[in-house]
C-alpha cells in the first residue's frame, strides 16, 4: 500500500534523525534515539535506547486529522504498553497520559537551531499532585 505523506506530520520534521540522550539522574551514560517515518510518511517511529536503567522503547506517532493532537502508542522492553497524546507547538513538545493511579507528562523545549531538546518527565500517583520524575537532554547526532 502506498500512502500519501501526512501534512500534519511535517510539523514533526525537527524530530527526524539520530539523537543522543542523556539522563543526568542515571549517571554519565548516553543513549540513542532514532526518529524516522513509516508507511511513506503516514506515521513517525521513535526508537529509544536510553542509558541504563531506563528501558528501550518504541513509540508510533500518528495525527488526528481533526484535532491537531497526535496519538502515541508506546511499548518498552519491560513489556509496558501505554497510549499518550502529543503536541508540538512552536518549540514546545508535549506528551501526556491520564491513567488511574499513574498520570504522566513530558515537556521538551527545542533549541532555536533544532539541535538540542531539554526535556523532563513528571508523574502523579494520585492523579492530582505532580512530582518531577527525570530530565532528558537530546542532542542531534545526524538527520
Amino acid at each position: 500500500m502506498t500512502t500519501m505523506p501526512k501534512p500534519a506530520l511535517a510539523a514533526l520534521d525537527v524530530l527526524i534523525g539520530e539523537w543522543t540522550a542523556e539522563v543526568p539522574q542515571f549517571g554519565e551514560g548516553q543513549g540513542r534515539v532514532t526518529v524516522d517515518r513509516l508507511e511513506d510518511g503516514a506515521f513517525l517511529r521513535i526508537r529509544s535506547r536510553p542509558p541504563a536503567p531506563a528501558p528501550a522503547a518504541v513509540q508510533l506517532v500518528g495525527p488526528d486529522d481533526s484535532s491537531g493532537v497526535y496519538t502515541v502508542l508506546y511499548y518498552d522492553s519491560r513489556g509496558v504498553s501505554r497510549v499518550y497524546r502529543m503536541t508540538l507547538d512552536g518549540d514546545v513538545w508535549k506528551m501526556w497520559r491520564e491513567a488511574p493511579g499513574f498520570d504522566q507528562r513530558f515537556t521538551g523545549t527545542i533549541s532555536a537551531d533544532g539541535r538540542t531538546i531539554q526535556a523532563f518527565w513528571e508523574k502523579s500517583l494520585d492523579n492530582e499532585t505532580w512530582e518531577h520524575d527525570f530530565d532528558i537532554i537530546y542532542t542531534k547526532a545526524a538527520g
